[in-house]
């Protein structure tokens, strides 16, 4: 099976962005090759720009205590556990104390290192971050694995609040998926949605079919089509084929 995730909600969308970029950022610091750890600046650089919305702090914030609301009333319910409640409870509580001790902007530390912000306006060059364009960062690649993993570790340390913020409530969203089965009928499904709206939609279906699910929802109806998958092709084609997948809606 192959599943594509749809966000329907503009903080959902945020909060996948955030997903994807924290992990290449721990992917490329666990390498040591200097190409893996520019790879990693390259993505510092990319949070910078996803995440300086002025409100995505209080966004995070009102969302993770959304949540400890709805959890805290299902204590004393027989049919949850209560040991793995409390667990996500203190996570909640252990995130949002991180994010509410944050201050300034987002990656202000990083945009007040004149060395990073040098090695950011190259990046956006081709080739801009030759060694006789910036030799200071060529002398820094140069360094040991280790050396240079402590220092991507310690730029990114102000930013993983977020990141920890972004992991439970995606986590917590994805588990309150309810799954169906359903036939796209010659590529082909809509459902009404009745005026309910979800904030993440999940297609799965059988990864050998080559074909790609394009998605349009909102509070009204849900359209789904599946296009062939060929490489080249301008504008794909819906399938002629029934399609058999899953549908997971996800909501808070």
């Amino acid at each position: 099976m192959i599943s594509f995730e749809f966000p329907v909600t503009e903080r959902t969308r945020i909060l996948l962005r955030l997903e994807y970029l924290y992990g290449r950022l721990a992917y490329f610091i666990g390498k040591d090759h200097p190409h893996d750890h520019h790879a990693a600046l390259q993505v510092l650089f990319e949070l910078m720009e996803t995440a300086s919305r002025a409100d995505l702090k209080a966004d995070l914030l009102q969302e993770l205590e959304r949540q400890k609301q709805m959890l805290e009333a299902l204590r004393d319910n027989p049919n949850v556990a209560e040991e793995t409640l409390e667990g996500v409870l203190e996570e909640i509580e252990r995130a949002s104390s991180q994010l509410l001790a944050l201050t300034g902007k987002f990656g202000q530390n990083l945009r007040e290192n004149e060395w990073l912000m040098a090695i950011k306006q190259r990046a956006g060059i081709p080739g801009g971050t030759c060694q006789f364009d910036l030799p200071s960062y060529h002398l820094w690649q140069q360094r040991s694995a280790e050396v240079r993993r402590q220092d991507l570790r310690r730029w990114a340390a102000p930013l993983m609040p977020t990141a920890d913020a972004a992991e439970i409530l995606l986590h917590l969203l994805r588990d309150s998926g309810k799954t169906y089965h359903y036939v796209a009928r010659k590529g082909a499904f809509q459902q009404m949605s009745g005026g309910k709206v979800v904030q993440l939609i999940q297609v799965a279906y059988d990864d050998n079919l080559e074909l790609l699910p394009e998605l349009s929802a909102n509070k009204y109806a849900l359209n789904i089509r599946f296009v062939n998958a060929v490489t080249g092709e301008t504008r794909p084609r819906q399938t002629e084929q029934d399609v058999e997948f899953q549908l997971t809606n996800c909501k808070f």
